[in-house]
């Protein structure tokens, strides 16, 4: 074998809960799962490199289904706000160029690896970029590239987006060339087709996109009725809601995974469940930019597929799974007045193999023999994670879900790339040193834009509230 990990408390994540396994030995060999022994066997294991893992409890990495990593850049210039994609956002996106991105997308990977995320399902402008940074950080990536027909300009209330349809064609042939250069369902790079929204794209782009996946055999990644704003578009256009619109072109099925949903009814979320669509739910953003908890429970009661989802900085402030797992239960539990919804362990799958079956990655999400070892491992020894009680009951997981916990280790397919201190894989000063140099250049050129929307923003600036 190539390394055993020996700790006292596993949680596998099989069966119908979390898998507990006490006292074990993890083998693992080219990057995979070989199996779960007890520490006696493990030791009589012949291995390149024992680690040992005594005050930790392991467990499959995180799953961050839907992020926009590259607005990590615009951490907290759009919250408070009732307008944050025209108002708020635009005024600063619109300005940055494809290296300020990517600086952004670096921060919140790093930001992610930190925290347990072993898995980004980003969706992003320039995603030749973001395959070639995961392969160099060395984490997992389910990429989409935005296909999009909208011109990009800060629209007004009520006015219909311009549609440039020499724009979207080339986004789609843009996201089909990522797709056939770094596509490999047997690594680290998936790559979806990414129609950014049925809002967003015309109607015969939004078909050929379809078309493209299933030629593919992967999914496509779509924002499905994210919001009023889109629900009005769509209205307008075709005189339906959006997902009348996208079930009258039969595009809710098992190769869609639709994020937020946040203008569902109850009614239509349920349909989109049954249809087999997957449901990438991001609370923490979702909660910040618009004040609602999107329609997770009726979609999970209608037996739909969920992984959670961080979405972007720039809203939701953080890339960090602890977070979302935690808003997941807290929100569930308000919305119904029931402190027995949504209970700890259940987000705690949504994170890790429900999580993984929901995007489509049968091969990571759980601790099994065959599967990659994409691991994490965290310190019961950080004080968030303290006391431990293990009899007459177990309170890891509780505590793991409401306080957080110290990561220890960051390991995918096998290799450790967060020890708990540092990335192995990167030059994290440099990325900072960076993101410095590049801020006041950011702020010069978004100022006027930030100052013609007039927005809350600029009121509270103004008064000495920021």
């Amino acid at each position: 074998m190539d390394q055993v990990i020996f700790a006292n408390h596993f949680l596998t994540m099989t069966g119908a809960g979390v898998g507990y396994h006490g006292t074990g030995a993890l083998a693992i060999d080219h990057g995979k799962i070989q199996g779960l022994y007890s520490r006696e066997e493990g030791e009589k294991i012949k291995a390149k490199k024992k680690l040992y893992l005594n005050h930790h409890v392991i467990l499959p990495g995180f799953i961050d289904g839907h992020i926009h990593s590259s607005l990590a850049i615009l951490r907290g210039i759009a919250q408070d706000t009732d307008s944050w994609m025209m108002g708020a956002l635009a005024p600063f996106e619109n300005i940055l160029t494809r290296d300020e991105r990517l600086l952004g997308s670096k921060l919140a990977y790093i930001e992610g690896i930190k925290n347990g995320t072993t898995t980004f399902g980003d969706y992003e402008v320039f995603g030749e970029d973001i395959c070639q940074w995961i392969e160099k950080i060395g984490v997992r990536g389910n990429i989409t590239q935005f296909v999009r027909s909208a011109k990009r300009k800060a629209y007004k209330p009520g006015e219909l987006y311009e549609f440039d349809e020499e724009m979207g064609e080339k986004s789609l042939e843009e996201n089909c060339k990522l797709y056939d250069k770094y596509h490999n369902p047997y690594g680290r790079i998936r790559v979806l087709i990414g129609p950014q929204g049925a809002d967003f794209v015309h109607k015969d782009l939004l078909l050929r996109c379809r078309k493209e996946a299933i030629k593919r055999k992967t999914k496509i990644h779509l924002h499905l009725q994210q919001g009023d704003r889109e629900t009005e578009q769509i209205e307008k256009r075709y005189g339906m809601r959006p997902v009348e619109y996208l079930d009258s072109l039969g595009y809710l099925d098992e190769n869609l995974l639709g994020v937020h949903l946040t203008d569902c009814t109850e009614e239509e979320a349920r349909l989109v469940a049954k249809r087999g669509v997957s449901m990438l739910f991001c609370p923490g953003s979702i909660g910040i930019i618009d004040g609602i908890v999107p329609p997770v429970l009726p979609f999970l009661e209608e037996g739909g597929k969920v992984a959670l989802g961080s979405d972007q900085a720039s809203g939701n402030n953080c890339h960090n799974i602890f977070n979302e797992m935690k808003l997941t239960s807290l929100f569930s539990k308000i919305k119904t007045k029931d402190p027995k919804t949504m209970p700890a362990w259940k987000s705690l799958r949504l994170a890790t193999i429900d999580g993984a079956k929901a995007i489509g990655l049968e091969d990571i999400g759980s601790i099994e023999t065959g599967k990659w070892a994409d691991l994490i491992a965290i310190d019961l020894h950080s004080p968030t994670m303290q006391p431990v009680y293990t009899d007459p009951l177990r309170n890891f997981v509780p505590n793991i879900v409401y306080a957080g916990g110290k990561i220890a280790m960051t390991m995918v397919a096998g290799e450790i790339i967060f020890d708990g201190e540092k990335i192995h894989t990167i030059d994290e000063d440099e990325v900072y040193q960076n993101i410095k140099d590049v801020v006041p250049k950011i702020s010069e050129r978004g100022k006027p834009g930030f100052k013609e929307t007039g927005g809350i923003n600029k009121i509270f600036m103004e008064n000495g509230k920021l």
